[in-house]
Parts: C-alpha cells; structure tokens; sequence
C-alpha cells in the first residue's frame, strides 16, 4: 500500500528507529552504574532464559536479530567482566555453549527489573487495547519482513 504523504513522520523506519534509539539511550542510563550496554544486558537475560535449553552462540545471533561478529564481540566483552562463559563443546569444537557466571546473574538481576520499569513506563502511556493492538501490529510486521528475507 502506497501513501502520499512519506512524511518523516509517517515512514515506518525512523520511526522505528526513532522509538529504538530513545529507549537505548535511556536505558543505557539507567544501567550505567553496572557497566554493562543495553545489548550485553539482552544477551544475559538471553542467555538466563534459554540457559536450561543449553543456548549456544549461533542461536544467540538469531534471537538478538544481530549478525556473528556483532554477538561475537559482545561475548568477548561480557567474558572479560567475568559476566559469561563460553564453553566448547566436547564434540563439535566449532560450538561454543553460553552460560552465566555468578557475577552475571547478579548484575542481571540488578537490571532487569530496571529494563521492566522502563517498559512498562513508556507502555502505560497506551490503553491496554492499544498495547494489545502494537504487540500485534510489530508482531505482523517481524514476520512479514521474516518472509521477504
């Protein structure tokens, strides 16, 4: 479908982008005390969620929608803060399977209810139907978008 008005603000990637680039920000604010960014925060509350499926680092580039040398990166500085551990599997040495350290869970657990907060902050400004009508909305588009990759 076709508009004519491709106003800035009617164009579905700045204002993606736009919204992205304001709720990074302000969370790296808010978690500038753990030393940690707001992606080394998603990747530890990845890795915390899908410790129990044994998460391994190709499957963390899939679920942060990031590419290899971006996560790789990510790990290495996490790994240096003593925050994750990569571990090689035994029988495909290639395969390296995450976990958290007992430091990583700590400033995880310091984070997220911060990264809650913050959410629900910004989605209190939306009726429960239009919630609902977003999460839909963004949820179609992922997998439209999904399709034409």
């Amino acid at each position: 479908m076709t508009t004519n008005n491709d106003s800035t603000e009617t164009r579905l990637p700045p204002l993606l982008r736009q919204v992205w680039f304001n709720l990074n920000k302000t969370f790296r604010r808010r978690i500038a005390h753990l030393n940690i960014t707001p992606d080394q925060f998603t990747t530890l509350r990845w890795i915390s969620e899908k410790s129990t499926e044994g998460l391994i680092q190709r499957q963390l580039v899939e679920l942060m929608s990031s590419d290899p040398n971006t996560i790789v990166s990510i790990l290495k500085r996490l790994e240096a803060a003593d925050l994750v551990e990569r571990k090689q599997l035994p029988d495909d040495r290639r395969v390296y399977q995450l976990s958290l350290t007992p430091k990583g869970k700590t400033v995880l657990a310091q984070a997220l209810p911060l990264s809650l907060d913050l959410q629900e902050e910004v989605l209190s400004l939306l009726s429960d139907k239009q919630r609902n009508d977003l999460s839909n909305s963004l949820n179609t588009l992922i997998k439209a978008t999904e399709k034409l990759l």
